[in-house]
């Protein structure tokens, strides 16, 4: 989720800073505290770093130097227990907010849709590691249900468990997104590692498509590539379309995450990575181990700001450490993750002073 409300106050602030109008530090610092809510918002909480793909433009394949975790249950069922989800009323303002501003209709599909019409309403269930390999998942699907919060995660298809997959629609998982890098088996293995497979993968897709039509069941498969420009990258998402044509998916080519990784050159369309970096104020993440950190990007938790542990979402989003993070934006730290590695602007690079 991100914080909806935040969100639909800033942007008329934010657009003009973006476009290069100056305001004094203290004016912005007052006003973006302004429109934070003192309520969390929890953007993601990554059950598990554990993942057995190798893929070639992810940190943890070579960077990530953090223990391999598993989230405690009854960690899980605590920090869900401190959310709520967004009303109708709440969420039919943000529909006619960005429709207005974004000019994206609920019932578009693309990379921009999915992140402003599913990301802000759903708990990401994903971080460094690949959900179906924890085998609470469905448990914590059905708790997310049960309080009315939507779910979502994306894994590797070549992970599908299909009695756990099953289980997790069938608790009430509102997406699951499968990552397909091509539909040729060599190539995926280039990029994704030995243990994906294209061929295999989509007949599993097909097998849940056909499960989810004769149970009924409301899960949205989504279907992405990454943009990793590649020679023929957009040759190759045809192909993937054409493979899922008529079926009953949601399907996008999408920008590459913090592209400093790789450097390739690749570019983004993605509204997320143009504007500004607003996590200081939007939203939380959890990790495995339970440490609040900076956002999802942070692999190694290089910038922790409380532990949901021993003490509440509440009180963390309100703390010092927090405070002193929304400062290091504003002030461009040097030596942190957010200033060194980050492809996001942050807002101390419009200050006029």
């Amino acid at each position: 989720m991100i914080d909806i409300h935040f969100y639909q106050k800033v942007y008329d602030l934010k657009y003009r800073v973006m476009k290069g109008e100056k305001f004094e530090r203290e004016y912005l610092l007052q006003k973006l505290e302004e429109f934070r809510s003192p309520e969390p918002v929890l953007y993601n909480i990554e059950t598990t770093n554990l993942c057995n793909m190798r893929c070639e433009m992810c940190p943890r394949t070579t960077i990530m130097t953090r223990p391999i975790e598993t989230m405690e249950p009854e960690l899980f069922k605590k920090i869900i227990d401190q959310q709520r989800p967004w009303s109708l009323a709440e969420w039919k303002e943000w529909e006619t907010f960005v429709t207005e501003k974004y000019q994206i209709k609920p019932d578009d599909m693309s990379e921009n849709h999915f992140f402003l019409y599913v990301i802000p309403k759903v708990i990401v269930l994903h971080g460094y590691g690949d959900p179906l390999l924890d085998k609470q998942i469905p448990q914590y699907v059905k708790w997310m249900a049960e309080k009315g919060i939507p779910s979502y995660f994306s894994c590797n298809p070549a992970n599908i468990n299909m009695s756990r997959t099953i289980e997790t629609f069938e608790n009430g998982l509102n997406y699951i997104k499968y990552s397909i890098e091509s539909v040729d088996d060599t190539r995926h293995k280039q990029i994704r590692g030995y243990l994906s497979n294209f061929t295999d993968s989509y007949e599993d897709i097909l097998e849940l498509l056909n499960v989810k039509a004769q149970r009924n069941l409301p899960t949205t498969i989504v279907i992405t590539m990454l943009n990793l420009n590649k020679p023929g990258q957009q040759e190759e998402f045809e192909r993937l379309k054409e493979k899922f044509k008529g079926l009953d998916v949601y399907i996008y080519l999408k920008s590459q995450d913090q592209q400093w990784y790789e450097d390739n050159k690749a570019g983004t369309n993605s509204i997320h990575w143009i504007e500004f970096c607003q996590f200081p104020w939007s939203s939380m993440t959890i990790k495995s181990n339970g440490e609040a950190c900076e956002c999802v990007e942070d692999f190694n938790n290089e910038i922790v700001l409380g532990n949901a542990h021993t003490e509440s979402l509440h009180d963390i989003w309100n703390g010092e450490k927090y405070k002193k993070f929304r400062m290091d934006h504003f002030d461009l730290t040097p030596g942190i993750k957010c200033t060194e590695q980050c492809d996001m602007n942050l807002i101390g690079s419009f200050l006029s002073s």
